[in-house]
């Protein structure tokens, strides 16, 4: 299966896993449409779909079983987020960590932007930041226009989760067993 690996970058690993998401819904969570829309076509050997059909039914099951028909992210998916933004929050308190820490600081108005359009205004910053590079990423998809503002967010957002999601890669390679 062609799925982006967690430890390679994290942040791509769960903006796909979002989209999968949001394909699953599409097809109703019915493991027939998803064969048919999905599988089908990007498969080649009769291993890799019943390999992607396991795993993409398992998803289902846990997307019904945790009541996400219509919306929202797997128990798994926010895990990371929860990951994530407890790393975020120690690279700003450790004075070794300037290079994160000022990237921050020059992303945060695009976050307080980004939140300040945001239905849910108490989501971590760091789910602001998925939210927006998702949002970015859907209206790519549908061929709308983008403006200069949210290209220009889009670009520091992305430099930032970029790295964050080194820091992780690097923190997981040095201690497998922290996340």
């Amino acid at each position: 299966m062609n799925i982006p690996k967690k430890k390679d970058n994290i942040a791509e690993y769960l903006l796909y896993m979002w989209q999968t998401e949001d394909l699953l819904r599409a097809c109703e969570l019915d493991i027939d449409k998803v064969q048919q829309s999905i599988i089908n076509s990007t498969y080649q050997t009769v291993e890799e779909r019943d390999a992607a059909r396991d795993w993409y039914e398992g998803l289902i099951m846990m997307m019904k079983s945790e009541n996400l028909r219509s919306e929202g992210h797997l128990q798994i998916n926010k895990n990371i987020i929860i990951e994530l933004t407890d790393l975020h929050l120690q690279l700003l308190k450790d004075p070794r960590e300037s290079d994160y820490i000022a990237l921050y600081y020059n992303t945060l108005p695009h976050i307080v932007a980004v939140r300040a359009k945001s239905a849910d205004k108490h989501i971590s910053e760091i789910e602001t930041c998925f939210t927006a590079l998702y949002g970015y990423m859907l209206l790519k998809l549908q061929q709308r226009e983008i403006s200069a503002e949210t290209q220009a967010s889009v670009k520091q957002i992305t430099a930032m989760l970029r790295l964050l999601s080194l820091k992780y890669k690097t923190m997981d390679e040095e201690d497998p067993d922290i996340y």
